[in-house]
């Protein structure tokens, strides 16, 4: 249910009601108790997604995961390949040598 902003043609307060887009616009204003409520054009609001559930890959389009997936040359996503299990030797820089 979206959040509407209202506001007094007569008394000029402000608010913010929460209901049903299919619910009639208020108009008894609670500052003035008055029938001057009139609902204000707003601009909406963005849809934010929090928590750990949804991540920016969620919603690609399908043209976007093909480029995706030529640019990493692989078929398969990272989250399914297995760490390497090879040992490697640490490499140590060369030591400074005097110059005179």
């Amino acid at each position: 249910m979206p959040t509407y902003d209202y506001m007094c043609t007569l008394c000029g307060h402000k608010m913010e009601a929460f209901h049903s887009m299919t619910a009639e616009p208020l108009t008894q204003c609670p500052s003035c108790n008055e029938a001057g409520l009139k609902r204000q054009i707003g601009t909406g609001a963005g849809l934010i997604f929090k928590g750990s559930g949804f991540y920016t890959t969620d919603y690609r389009s399908e043209s976007y995961k093909t480029g995706a997936k030529a640019d990493s040359g692989s078929s398969s996503s990272p989250s399914t390949e297995k760490p390497s299990t090879s040992t490697k030797t640490p490499v140590t820089p060369p030591k400074p040598t005097a110059t005179s």
